[in-house]
């Protein structure tokens, strides 16, 4: 939802890990990644809750699922929170996207969550919602976390998007004897699909690894377009193609017929990796060794949270929370922690529990 240095260390002030060198420093970042969440290092103060709001959600497409993750979050915190929310769905197209603002806005709501949108596309629509007074919190919209300020966005949810494409080439790496050789996939669309995808490019070829091919083809055409695009690449690039990198597991539900056409195995390179969003299907497709061996998973239901807890201090006039939430490498060897026997990541930090004490003012 685009940086170097010579170690893996908390630096430039943001605690953020920095470009791996080595293969060693690609396995310290899998390791750290890869362990449980059970610390909560989100917020502990805010204003208490704002009651009696509505909220309109406009998310993208239902069918995503982390966009589907982020909306359920939404729901069950607003519930906790005492808010009513109507959700219109843009469908996974540019008309239906720009007709969700004229719903939203007949709608008078309080406040608008955004899931999915790009704010070049819809930039008309944003800027309705922004001279009406009518404050906006984002997921994916962006490819940093925070305000958007040229948009009108209070705050853009996400993980670290550079981390994320990091862990998914990092473990690509690795896995390939530190020889991959690998296929991305993106969306042109969204500029954070954008970002993870040169972010991957940048490090498999930093650490010495081959990009076979960079594809760009849309997350709402993945149904019809991966079956064939999946035959032509593996005639095009044959065993030498270790593994493929895609900014969202959605691209890997139509990828396993094909690549069983050709009488790869479950587990068999090319190896799939997804940069976000760690689908119910990518968990499955990994429990079950089935053409996806790693998802980098994000907290949606956390996120969905985390969404209603920024619209509230939108609402109270303050500013937003700093909060980044945490990425979670998701492989068969950590499947039964942080929400993976439901087949998502949902960490054991007790976040819940934190939102309501802001919100309850203790």
């Amino acid at each position: 939802m685009k940086y170097l240095v010579t170690c893996l260390v908390l630096g430039s002030g943001l605690g953020m890990p920095a470009q791996a060198q080595t293969a060693d420093e690609a396995k310290a970042f899998i390791d750290r990644y890869t362990s449980p969440v059970s610390e909560w290092t989100g917020p502990t103060e805010g204003p208490e809750a704002v009651g009696g709001k509505t909220i309109v959600m406009l998310a993208a497409d239902m069918t995503n699922g982390g966009v589907l993750g982020a909306a359920n979050g939404v729901e069950e915190a607003a519930g906790a929170i005492g808010w009513e929310v109507t959700t219109i769905e843009g469908g996974g197209t540019v008309s239906g996207r720009s007709s969700s603002f004229g719903q939203a806005l007949a709608l008078k709501p309080d406040g608008v969550i955004i899931l999915g949108y790009n704010p070049a596309e819809q930039q008309t629509g944003m800027e309705r919602l922004r001279d009406a007074g009518i404050p906006m919190v984002t997921w994916h919209s962006l490819s940093e976390n925070g305000p958007g300020d040229e948009h009108g966005i209070f705050a853009n949810i996400t993980t670290d998007a550079r981390d994320v494409a990091r862990a998914a080439a990092y473990w690509a790496h690795i896995d390939a004897g530190e020889e991959p050789a690998v296929v991305i996939f993106t969306d042109s669309t969204y500029q954070i699909a954008i970002d993870k995808a040169d972010w991957m490019k940048e490090t498999i070829e930093e650490l010495g690894g081959e990009v076979l091919e960079y594809v760009d083809t849309p997350l709402d055409e993945t149904s019809t377009r991966m079956p064939q695009l999946t035959t032509t690449l593996l005639q095009r690039h044959g065993a030498r193609w270790t593994h493929s990198l895609a900014i969202n597991d959605l691209y890997f539900d139509f990828m396993g017929p094909s690549l069983e056409a050709a009488g790869i195995a479950g587990d068999a390179a090319p190896r799939n990796v997804a940069a976000g969003d760690g689908s119910e299907a990518a968990y499955q497709r990994i429990r079950n060794a089935r053409f996806q061996a790693v998802t980098v998973a994000e907290p949606l239901n956390l996120q969905g949270w985390q969404l209603v807890d920024e619209m509230n201090r939108a609402l109270a006039g303050e500013e937003w929370s700093g909060y980044t939430s945490p990425l979670h490498i998701v492989t068969t060897g950590n499947l039964d922690r942080d929400g993976g026997p439901e087949n998502r990541f949902d960490p054991e930090n007790g976040y819940r529990e934190a939102y309501r004490k802001i919100w309850r003012g203790n």
